[in-house]
């Protein structure tokens, strides 16, 4: 029997949007080892090159970044990504609600708070 419940998920076309490389290498490399095809982008700018070409299912996108809002870039790779629909997810070590109103009203699915809940991830990677 598997308990590990992150290896259940099935294979997922994954953009992880952070401007710390520590946090986007190492997420990248935990959701590859996972079966997942990743890319990672640590502004928006190289976020919305590698979203033409990955064409990702799911979105991690840090709420800070240096050249772009989290919620308007969420909302930028929505358009460009029509007419599929990923799943987009903030994800912010700003705490309090604001952070939360902002990323919910920018049409995000999920707000993650740093450090990211891995079972909440794996709900998503498994919805």
């Amino acid at each position: 029997m598997n308990l590990d419940p992150l290896s259940a998920s099935a294979s997922r076309r994954v953009l992880v949007v952070d401007d710390d490389l520590d946090t986007a290498q190492s997420m990248a490399v935990m959701l590859r080892e996972l079966g997942h095809q990743v890319e990672f982008a640590i502004n928006g700018r190289a976020a919305l090159e590698l979203a033409r070409k990955l064409r990702p299912q799911i979105l991690f996108i840090d709420m800070v970044l240096p050249d772009f809002d989290g919620g308007d870039l969420s909302r930028l790779l929505r358009k460009q990504l029509a007419p599929d629909k990923p799943c987009v997810v903030i994800i912010t070590g700003a705490t309090g609600e604001e952070a939360r109103k902002r990323a919910l009203a920018a049409g995000c699915d999920e707000f993650f708070l740093k450090p990211v809940d891995w079972a909440k991830l794996d709900r998503v990677l498994n919805a």
